[in-house]
């Protein structure tokens, strides 16, 4: 049985270009960069490369990007180094109420600590509205954090806007980048943002390598201390290996930027379309024109959505239920809750991610399998039992 895999946003293959890379990184060039022989300078060589190929994906300088193992580490290091950095002006921090668990966990975790939280709420599509983020900042208000996409519902959020009110009023911004980098253009100047977390994972580059965008000017308190990697911001030997795979995936996504995020949105507009007109009670999540490019998720009211993952994979298919990062939790996302859904409603939530291997013949047998899939679980499900009986006269 052919395997399709639509789960692109839990995690990407390494693409083998990217492999090829950082395979001489495990054998001649192993050297700790900052040693000062011929081995270490050949891997300190390999770092600045590939701090230069990200810095080029999101428009920023070389001497802005500071590596990370993760897009979780990218985005604690932003929420609490930011927040640490500025508390002499204030401590309160405004995020997004649908923002990932690395960033609301952060933020409560400095609650321990003395700092408030003000989470602003979202529509049904998940959008943030820039006005209600300018109405939390208050006069202590260090930190706005918003998402620039949401990986569970696709939606694009209008970070720009966000970043220049909070500007106005001398406030930080930080966005996790990690769903959107790599996927869609992403310019940290025209978003006007100070800091930015990505991770190669999202687009072919290696587990482990990550990266997170401080503006230069900006002061950020490490994390990891130690040594003086990193200018001083993370202390710790570099994984030399996962930066040069991240660098070459950078290199490769900014290079096939325009074409992939044609390609995808047309197969993500097929599979929109094609699961949407072929089974009833299926809503689309997320906001259709404000979307990732290789996103589709739905809502499959009167049915789990662990039991269609289950049931789909049994048919060939690698699809998710929301974040990886809580998808093994069996309970509604905080991100559906927060969109105003109702637990039973959110409990069926069912998302796809596209990338380079996905194929219009691999959308059309997932069209194909999804109707008979669907309708073997309603026929065992008590809420579409109660359903039928409520509509017959």
């Amino acid at each position: 049985m052919k395997r399709i895999y639509l789960d692109h946003i839990a995690a990407t293959p390494l693409a083998p270009s990217v492999l090829e890379a950082m395979l001489p990184c495990f054998r001649e060039h192993f050297g700790n960069p900052q040693s000062l022989h011929a081995e270490g300078q050949a891997a300190a060589t390999a770092v600045a490369v590939s701090r230069e190929a990200v810095a080029r994906l999101i428009g920023a300088s070389a001497g802005e990007i500071i590596f990370t193992s993760s897009g979780t580490e990218a985005n604690n290091f932003a929420i609490k180094g930011l927040a640490l950095a500025h508390r002499a002006k204030g401590s309160h921090i405004v995020l997004s109420a649908v923002e990932h668990l690395s960033v609301l966990n952060a933020a409560k975790s400095l609650e321990k600590s003395g700092f408030t939280t003000t989470l602003v709420p979202v529509d049904r599509e998940a959008l943030v509205d820039p006005v209600e983020v300018e109405k939390a900042i208050r006069k202590e208000t260090v930190l706005v954090s918003v998402m620039l996409a949401n990986s569970e519902v696709g939606t694009v959020e209008p970070v720009a806007e966000i970043a220049k009110a909070a500007k106005a009023r001398g406030v930080l911004v930080h966005t996790d980048a990690v769903a959107a980098a790599g996927n869609m253009p992403v310019d940290v100047r025209t978003l006007g943002v100070d800091a930015l977390s990505l991770a190669g994972d999202q687009f072919y580059g290696p587990k482990g390598g990550a990266a997170l965008f401080v503006r230069k000017g900006v002061r950020i308190l490490p994390l990891i201390d130690g040594g003086i990697q990193e200018g001083g911001r993370r202390g710790g030997t570099e994984n030399v290996p996962a930066i040069v795979g991240l660098g070459k995936a950078a290199e490769l996504a900014l290079a096939a930027m325009a074409e992939r995020q044609a390609r995808m949105a047309r197969l993500r507009d097929r599979l929109i379309d094609g699961l949407l007109g072929s089974v009833d009670h299926v809503l689309l999540s997320g906001s259709r024109e404000r979307r990732l490019p290789h996103q589709a998720s739905y809502f499959v009211r009167f049915v789990e959505g662990e039991a269609l993952l289950l049931s789909l994979d049994l048919k060939g298919f690698a699809a998710s239920s929301g974040s990886a990062c809580t998808s093994k939790a069996l309970k509604a996302s905080h991100v559906h809750l927060a969109m105003g859904l109702d637990h039973a409603t959110a409990q069926g939530s069912l998302v796809f991610s596209l990338l380079d291997t996905t194929t219009a013949e691999d959308i059309d047998a997932l069209v194909a399998v999804f109707p008979p899939v669907v309708d073997r679980l309603r026929k065992m499900s008590p809420l579409y039992t109660e359903f039928l009986k409520e509509k017959t006269p």
